[in-house]
């Protein structure tokens, strides 16, 4: 079923959500024990403006500190929050590869999206994607998707990751400093900021990256 999202809908005493309405902590209980299903969370998403703020504010964080605990408490750890506000991308990030399209970021051939049921993300993993000198930086990288199916041109491995508090990185200076520039029209699939332009990443105020390896 395909829910027309209410851009418009304020919960007010007129929308049609509010007969017979399940309260937060009603929500909050029924998708703890669906295991925070994220087709359920999207579609809620869609139903008005109460219920989209409720998914974003609660839903989507209960979410990734569900599927990743462990990357989750460290990512707000030391006074860390900058995720807050970002739960949403995250969670996409989690368990959807955005594919590619031609003459795109990656410029190879078009891999449509499909979503990555179980993905692992490491901290050790994320090292190796860093340069020598910013390699106190926290990186989390997801296990690669090599979409073997697309034949002999899709053979290409896409790693999603997400740096620990990116505005404090080594590599946000190195990236201002060597004054890179944004891609004229790419955007990230996950929070669709702008992406950093011939360093094959997308990155934001949450950190959130993408490679392209093939």
């Amino acid at each position: 079923m395909i829910i027309t999202k209410q851009y418009r809908c304020i919960h007010s005493a007129t929308c049609i959500c509010t007969k017979g309405h399940l309260s937060e902590d009603v929500i909050f209980l029924l998708l703890q024990h669906l295991n925070w299903n994220p087709k359920i969370i999207a579609t809620l998403s869609c139903v008005c403006k109460w219920f989209d703020d409720l998914v974003k504010r609660i839903l989507w964080k209960e979410f990734c500190r569900t599927r990743a605990p462990k990357m989750m408490h460290d990512l707000q750890s030391s006074g860390s929050h900058s995720v807050d506000g970002n739960w949403s991308s995250l969670g996409k990030l989690l368990i959807y590869c955005s594919g590619c399209k031609k003459d795109g970021l990656f410029n190879k051939i078009q891999i449509p999206g499909h979503f990555a049921y179980r993905t692992r993300f490491s901290r050790t993993s994320g090292k190796s994607f860093l340069l020598p000198n910013c390699r106190t930086d926290v990186l989390y990288v997801s296990d690669p998707c090599e979409h073997l199916d697309q034949g002999e041109e899709g053979d290409v491995g896409f790693f999603r990751g997400v740096f620990k508090s990116f505005a404090n990185t080594k590599v946000r200076k190195m990236l201002i400093r060597k004054e890179a520039k944004f891609h004229e029209s790419e955007v990230c699939p996950y929070c669709k900021a702008k992406l950093w332009r011939g360093v094959r990443i997308g990155l934001r105020g949450t950190g959130i990256v993408r490679w392209g390896i093939g």
